[in-house]
């Protein structure tokens, strides 16, 4: 989640108009009956979850932080595609004055948009185009059925690897894009100034397809060759001093700088406007800088699971911004439970927030923590329902009131104050 400030450094109660926003009252008119329908319908999906609890693979917990509104969103589907050896997750950390909107319709829709791209081509009967048109809402037909997940198909076993890399890296590509121009032509959702990370796996067997934009992040928790666990990156922090990324948004006329009080954020500007100043280089909205060099493009990567692989995280920058990679695999492992794992994470980010920023406002955090190599078959949480699970779907909000005064460190929106620049630090391998 991010704070939006105006141009002369004062909080932002509702974004300027944009050029496709939709009459207010026609927003309001349909918003909540389309939204509640549709997020009814997806919380009847058997083995999907996108509230605090637990699955049979999986845990995932989300805490509102001291900035308002809960701006991040977080999913795991189990069986996902009616397969009973595939899972997807993902976790979505929105900004801006309609954040938490866009990174709940991202939620929705983009593993709909994923699937029906996969099964498009996997080449599967009765698949069509219109599942995955480019305009609001999702077809009828995107709503998968209750019918009896089956095994994977459509894999030689030679060669599976890149067979896995190369058939998915289309549709993680083409979902993301539908996703954006869905958001872009959206009547409900104004996203001129407003977006959302998003950081996504399919776990099929033991292969893995990530598909990132944004600074959400995913780590992996693995044994060395000295049975020590040991933290491996598996995404980029899709930051805007990246060279890549930089060099891109410069082309485009963009302008990438950091304020003064904080050098070591580096942030987004439109050509002539002291403004939005976002902290990423790759957003899902956010459609004022999309002629300028933000893009929506996630970076594709893949890994073959081992035996020693022991599980991943992911999670927003709340989590991020207070705890190292290594700090997080060392909680997850400690937990007192698997189910309540995302939890005792996330509840350790909090407490690292208020040691460590005392006088800043704390950031949300979302987390999903998903165990590979389970003796238990996804298969056994076919009928899961979104309520059941140990967690049944809290909403923890409550904070010790901190200081007054507070250093803005996690604002994804600034306003423009000064100029440096920082460094990304962490890279990990395997991208595409």
């Amino acid at each position: 989640m991010g704070s939006c400030l105006s141009s002369d450094g004062r909080s932002g109660g509702s974004s300027p108009s944009s050029p496709e926003s939709p009459a207010p009252g026609a927003r309001r008119r349909s918003r909540r009956r389309t939204r509640a329908s549709l997020e009814e319908d997806l919380r009847g999906v058997p083995g999907r979850r996108s509230l605090n609890g637990a699955t049979s693979a999986a845990s995932l917990f989300t805490q509102q932080g001291k900035k308002g509104t809960n701006q991040d969103a977080m999913l795991v589907w189990e069986n996902f595609g009616g397969k009973y050896d595939t899972v997807f997750c993902g976790v979505f950390d929105g900004h801006g004055p309609n954040g938490h909107m866009v990174a709940r319709k991202v939620r929705d829709i983009l593993p709909m948009k994923l699937r029906a791209s996969w099964e498009i081509t996997m080449g599967h009967d009765g698949c069509k185009e219109n599942n995955i048109n480019a305009f609001g809402g999702i077809n009828s037909e995107d709503i998968p059925s209750t019918e009896e997940p089956r095994a994977s198909t459509g894999f030689e076993e030679s060669n599976k690897h890149s067979d896995f890399l190369k058939t998915m890296k289309e549709p993680f590509l083409k979902a993301f894009r539908i996703v954006d121009k869905e958001l872009r032509l959206h009547p409900e959702i104004d996203c001129f100034y407003s977006g959302t990370t998003a950081v996504t796996l399919i776990k099929q067997g033991q292969d893995l397809i990530i598909g990132n934009v944004g600074d959400s992040r995913a780590v992996l928790g693995t044994r060395d060759q000295n049975n020590s666990l040991v933290a491996v990156q598996l995404t980029v922090d899709l930051k805007p001093n990246l060279p890549r990324e930089a060099e891109r948004i410069r082309r485009c006329r963009g302008r990438v700088f950091a304020l003064r009080d904080e050098p070591e954020v580096a942030r987004v500007w439109l050509p002539n406007a002291n403004s939005p100043g976002l902290a990423m280089a790759r957003a899902l909205g956010d459609f004022c800088l999309k002629d300028f060099g933000l893009i929506s493009v996630p970076e594709i990567s893949y890994r073959r699971i081992t035996e020693k692989d022991e599980f991943i995280i992911l999670a927003t920058d709340g989590v991020w911004d207070v705890l190292s990679n290594k700090e997080v695999v060392s909680i997850v492992a400690s937990a007192p439970a698997r189910s309540s794992a995302a939890r005792f994470l996330v509840e350790s980010a909090v407490r690292s927030w208020r040691a460590k920023y005392p006088t800043s406002k704390i950031d949300d955090c979302a987390a999903v923590c998903l165990f590979l190599n389970m003796e238990t078959s996804i298969k056994s949480s076919a009928n899961t329902k979104e309520a059941d699970g140990p967690l049944d779907g809290i909403e923890v909000t409550s904070y010790i009131q901190g200081p007054t005064g507070y250093l803005d460190k996690s604002s994804t929106i600034r306003s423009c104050a000064g100029i440096q620049q920082g460094k990304n630090k962490e890279t990990p391998e395997n991208h595409v």
